[in-house]
């Protein structure tokens, strides 16, 4: 594998990102359900995009948790809801965004002490560590990451509680766009 010619070397001007602009977008900017390039698309078990395209913004994360909740209901998951965030810039408004929702829905969350930042794997290994040996008062998670993705990206995945990642029966109800996630598609 060859190495990148920026490899070791700072980011170029044209590479970096206006933060504040992409948070804003993030509240301000609200994505079109009529434009597909705007709906929830999730891929390998996730939903990836940019605020200042309309393509990952407070609608989509409040659907996809929204529709994680009745999921949970759906299915009789009603253990912990683990929850992380990488060092993206929009991952830290969709966290507060993902803990509102959740809130909101009763579902009792478990995030990193003093709101740092969590490598998917983790929340992973919490999910088994929790759920090993119950059948009962199972635990899932999302995590607040585009992956590999570019720095103004965003992303949310939902890890089911085998660990994850989804599979597509369970992430296929968001193909459909930001405000029409519900658990009759689950």
């Amino acid at each position: 594998m060859s190495l990148h010619p920026l490899a070791g070397k700072p980011a170029t001007r044209d590479m970096l990102q206006n933060i504040p602009r992409l948070v804003t977008a993030y509240y301000s900017h609200k994505p079109d359900p009529t434009d597909s390039g705007q709906i929830v698309s999730f891929g390998t078990s996730g939903h990836r995009g940019c605020s200042l395209t309309s393509t990952f913004n407070e609608s989509h994360v409040m659907a996809v948790c929204q529709a994680v909740c009745e999921h949970r209901r759906t299915r009789g998951i009603d253990g912990p809801l683990f929850l992380g965030r990488d060092t993206h810039a929009l991952s830290e408004p969709a966290f507060a965004t993902a803990l509102e929702v959740f809130a909101a829905n009763g579902v009792s969350v478990r995030y990193q002490e003093g709101f740092g930042d969590t490598p998917t794997p983790v929340i992973s290994h919490a999910i088994l560590g929790w759920n090993r040996g119950r059948d009962r008062g199972l635990a899932d998670g999302v995590v607040i990451t585009p992956s590999h993705n570019p720095p103004r990206d965003g992303g949310i995945k939902y890890n089911p509680p085998d660990g994850g990642p989804a599979d597509f029966r369970t992430t296929q109800p968001f193909r459909t766009g930001p405000t029409r996630c519900s658990s009759t598609s689950w």
